[in-house]
């Protein structure tokens, strides 16, 4: 019996390298965090004087938390939702793809992916260089604005995020 059982725990560790190079480990946002960023935004926000929403995503851009000021227009929360979707599955600001649409007619195609909303306001939420969710805000009087809110939240939970 001994022996069988040092021949079964050598086969497992021979087995384990094997089956580690077919899987993929990611990090992605909890919820309970996710939920935190994205009240945090509204509150950054709504000190500014903006009524806004606030949704974020995990890493694949599948909404974990959606926050609406009670003020906020009924679009806004399609259209944070479809920002943070946008900035998670390409692991770059909306506004950074905005620019690049405005500069690259090529770029342009963006806009037709279903679900994106290629307008600022989408931020990817990272841990060194591992995108792990993603922050989109919508309301403010400006995409660049409805960005500095989500950047404001993203920095509010800094220490969260190591």
């Amino acid at each position: 019996m001994k022996t069988l059982l040092i021949a079964l725990a050598a086969s497992a560790l021979v087995t384990a390298p094997s089956f580690a190079k077919d899987t993929v480990q990611q990090t992605s946002l909890a919820t309970t965090l996710a939920v935190d960023i994205a009240q945090a935004a509204v509150s950054a926000c709504t000190g500014d004087g903006y009524n806004v929403s606030a949704a974020v995503t995990d890493r694949s851009g599948v909404l974990l938390a959606l926050v609406r000021s009670e003020n906020a227009g009924a679009h806004t929360a399609n259209a944070s939702t479809q920002k943070a979707f946008t900035s998670a599955s390409s692991r770059n600001p909306t506004s950074a793809m905005a620019d690049n649409v405005a500069k690259n007619p090529g770029a342009a195609g963006l806009a037709d992916i279903p679900g994106f909303l290629v307008l600022a306001g989408g931020v990817p939420i990272k841990v060194g260089k591992d995108t792990i969710g993603a922050i989109g805000v919508a309301g403010a009087p400006g995409g660049n604005l409805d960005e500095v809110c989500a950047n404001k939240a993203i920095e509010n939970v800094g220490t969260r995020l190591q």
